[in-house]
């Protein structure tokens, strides 16, 4: 079997971005926010100190006895010294080890790369923080800067004390190209604005002089500084070291609910793909691919079956191959109908493969 290898100007590599809303179903903005009966919803995920839900809450976009419902984010709280959450066990040595010092230590973890550095928001170190980690299923290669629409309000309920909202937003716009990069990948402040821009010209809008959190785009992570949100807009933080029963992670996650219950929150977020395309332009001459190895064109002795075939041969392309240098076939590319080819025709046929 004759083959023909490409040269350098026959292969061409695009990258494009694809552009996607990260919620079920191609939803724009996240509008219903439910907690699963297992954790948040109900007791049952607080039983015991180890229990799911003292370490986080997931969220869905309907009700978790639905067919189609689907984890959208989760939400958790995070304290240094363990504060927020019940003791592991009540044995001496162990008091202010629970779930929110694990929270805590896990993300700096994953952020620095050891137990050993804070979280700090500009100039601000604070004992804890809330972190909402959106689905992975959710995003494609990684969420998109700039699109980040997070609004919360004060109150709980059905909104007729609702205070707020706060807008918040990535500053990925106001400061392109000013992104740190850690060990989950770029991070950006998380200020009050829109669509990536800061509302006033400084990032730090507290008076705390901090910002309102952290943004990880590429591992789907939002971390919220809890001394920038007073008491209108989220309660204090219940700081018990082993009797606490407010989880101050499940009041963040009612507040995102119910300010989008009533009319005045949002939760918007877009995923972007890199798709890389490799083209390769599949030329076949005049005096190519003319004849067939189809061994029913011959007979027994080798004669052709047809003798049209001797003096004007004709075939039709249906297939390519792509083959590797061992002449092993790695990809096969069909053609929509059959090109017509004999000595009279040349064909040109693009091959597009992404990944």
């Amino acid at each position: 079997m004759a083959l023909t290898r490409y040269t350098d100007g026959d292969i061409v590599v695009s990258t494009d971005k694809v552009i996607t809303s990260t919620w079920t179903n191609n939803t724009n903005n996240l509008t219903d926010h439910f907690t699963s009966s297992r954790q948040g919803g109900q007791e049952a995920g607080f039983t015991s100190p180890t229990s799911s839900g003292q370490f986080y809450v997931d969220v869905l976009q309907e009700l978790s006895s639905s067919a189609t419902a689907e984890v959208q984010y989760a939400v958790a709280y995070g304290n240094r010294v363990g504060s927020g959450s019940p003791d592991f066990t009540n044995d001496t040595g162990s008091f202010g080890v629970g779930a929110s010092r694990a929270v805590y230590n896990q993300y700096r973890q994953l952020v620095f790369g050891d137990e050993g550095q804070d979280f700090t928001f500009s100039s601000h170190t604070p004992d804890d923080f809330y972190v909402i980690n959106v689905n992975r299923s959710r995003f494609k290669h990684a969420l998109k800067p700039g699109t980040l629409n997070l609004h919360i309000s004060g109150g709980i309920g059905d909104g007729a004390n609702m205070t707020g909202p706060l807008k918040l937003t990535d500053d990925s716009v106001t400061a392109t190209g000013s992104a740190v990069v850690t060990n989950l990948g770029r991070q950006f402040n998380l200020v009050s604005g829109s669509n990536g821009l800061v509302s006033g010209s400084n990032i730090n809008q507290k008076g705390n002089s901090s910002s309102y959190g952290l943004f990880y785009p590429d591992a789907g992570i939002i971390i919220l500084n809890p001394d920038n949100f007073d008491s209108g807009i989220i309660p204090a933080r219940n700081s018990g070291l082993s009797t606490n029963t407010d989880r101050n992670h499940v009041t963040l996650a009612r507040h995102i609910k119910d300010a989008s219950s009533a009319g005045v929150g949002n939760f918007i977020l877009d995923s972007e793909e890199k798709v890389t395309s490799q083209y390769y332009f599949t030329r076949a001459k005049n005096n190519e691919y003319n004849y067939t190895t189809n061994p029913s064109f011959q007979d027994e002795s080798g004669n052709l079956n047809f003798t049209s075939m001797i003096d004007n041969p004709q075939t039709y392309i249906t297939t390519v191959g792509l083959y590797n240098d061992s002449n092993d076939l790695v990809a096969v590319a069909k053609l929509s109908q059959p090109v017509t080819k004999d000595f009279t025709k040349e064909a040109l046929i693009r091959v597009k493969l992404d990944y």
